[in-house]
């Protein structure tokens, strides 16, 4: 098949809003990143409809393009099943870690396979996952946090605990990629991208970092601490509708900063709500719902 015509094909799955391309890694895909820069984007990516059938009817459909392309390759012989994810981001750049594309990882591979349990392979480390047979709903066990400066990492005598960076007064964290924590009144009386781009590539960060904006929401009818959340990404450069890893980042932050007593908090990004669990000095999990959108095919090789 000539380059002109040779296509992929893929299936749109998102978590409370955060949107992915998953496609087979077996599936031979030329340029990685190019295949994610130009179907990921906002303006000009891919949408329901065009390349693509079934359409869905999930609260992220008819958005243009994806925060990112998931290629996954999973393996049966192994109990759990395993999957390798790689996640390419629009820009074109890897990204070690993703909560939500973890949990759609595993939903990909659930309907794959039958198989409810999974290690997800990521170069973050491994990580268990569960979905439920019974619902959308799936959770994945997310690492411990770091806070050691090496680790996030961050240019600090220390570990970089509620310190001012452009503005903002951040809590830094790594989990699984590194994010800044910013606890402020309201998320929404801010201009994300304006307080969180300098921060994003403050030289503090010499990876970068992930920005996030939470604000006290209540609690849930069983007590536990919920907290809005805002998500400037790394890699998308944008604000996206929810961010797993920036959820687990929020509750690790709330617990090291005493905000709250337990280890259960919950995030409600503009997608949806994230539930996080953050024992003392033990994995973090994360949890909540992934949605199929649409699937179809796309040139393999965009350029």
């Amino acid at each position: 098949m000539s380059r002109a015509t040779s296509a992929v094909e893929f299936t749109k799955y998102h978590g409370t809003g955060n949107d992915f391309l998953v496609v087979d890694a077996t599936d031979p895909v030329p340029d990685r990143a190019a295949f994610a820069r130009t179907h990921c984007d906002r303006e000009t990516g891919v949408s329901v409809g065009e390349s693509s059938r079934n359409g869905g009817t999930s609260a992220a459909t008819g958005r243009r393009g994806a925060d990112g392309v998931l290629f996954l390759d999973v393996t049966e012989r192994y109990s759990p099943a395993r999957v390798v994810m790689t996640l390419v981001q629009p820009d074109g750049s890897t990204a070690s870690m993703c909560g939500n594309g973890a949990r759609c990882a595993a939903a990909w591979a659930q309907e794959r396979t039958g198989e409810t349990e999974f290690m997800i392979d990521t170069q973050a480390g491994t990580r268990h996952a569960h979905v439920s047979p019974d619902d959308d709903y799936v959770e994945i066990e997310m690492g411990t946090p770091a806070f050691d400066p090496k680790r996030v990492p961050v240019e600090h005598d220390g570990p970089l605990i509620e310190t001012e960076v452009e503005g903002l007064t951040v809590t830094a964290v790594n989990t699984g990629v590194p994010h800044a924590v910013a606890f402020v009144e309201d998320v929404d009386a801010h201009d994300l991208a304006a307080v969180a781009e300098p921060v994003r590539h403050a030289a503090i960060f010499p990876e970068g970092t992930n920005v996030n904006l939470a604000s006290p929401a209540g609690e849930t009818e069983e007590g536990v601490p919920v907290f809005a959340q805002r998500t400037f990404e790394r890699g998308v450069e944008d604000e996206t509708r929810s961010c797993g890893t920036g959820g687990v980042a929020i509750g690790a932050a709330a617990v090291h900063t005493g905000r709250v007593d337990g280890e259960e908090v919950h995030t409600t990004p503009p997608g949806g709500r994230l539930e996080v669990t953050v024992p003392d000095d033990a994995p973090a999990w994360l949890a909540g719902p992934v949605e199929v959108e649409y699937e179809g095919t796309l040139p393999a090789d965009p350029r």
